[in-house]
């Protein structure tokens, strides 16, 4: 007998790395289509992680999954608090990994889930720069 497994049945849950904050900021996506040339678009910010950006999308045209691209907050955006020390610096390599619900409207998705392709150690530095250490 054999028994099935579905993901209705499944309840596994995964800790975040980071902590997910709400936070609406104007950015910028840039990448390379299939034929190679430079493509942009405006986006605006969902949610950020110190790993991760959640970025709605507007654009007529679609990313594929697993594209790189190179995300970029609007300067006057980069020193709000609550940002990751990586998108402060200016360009930050991404990879899309996941995207949002397909709108019926357009046929493209709502969003794309964005990781942000950062240094595990130089995250961990820029973390360490930041606390503040008191002695007596």
């Amino acid at each position: 007998m054999h028994t099935l497994s579905t993901a209705a049945t499944r309840t596994t849950i995964t800790p975040r790395r980071s902590e997910r904050r709400p936070l609406v900021l104007s950015a910028r996506v840039t990448w390379k289509d299939t034929r190679g040339a430079l493509r942009f678009a405006s986006v605006v910010t969902r949610d950020v992680s110190d790993n991760g950006i959640f970025i709605e999308w507007t654009e007529a045209t679609t990313i594929p999954l697993y594209r790189l691209v190179t995300f970029q907050l609007e300067r006057d955006a980069r020193n709000i608090e609550g940002i990751p020390q990586a998108l402060r610096t200016g360009k930050v390599l991404s990879a899309v990994y996941r995207a949002g619900d397909f709108q019926k409207s357009t046929g493209t998705p709502e969003g794309y889930g964005l990781r942000l392709l950062v240094d595990p150690v130089t995250r961990a530095n820029a973390a360490a720069s930041d606390r503040v250490e008191a002695t007596a």
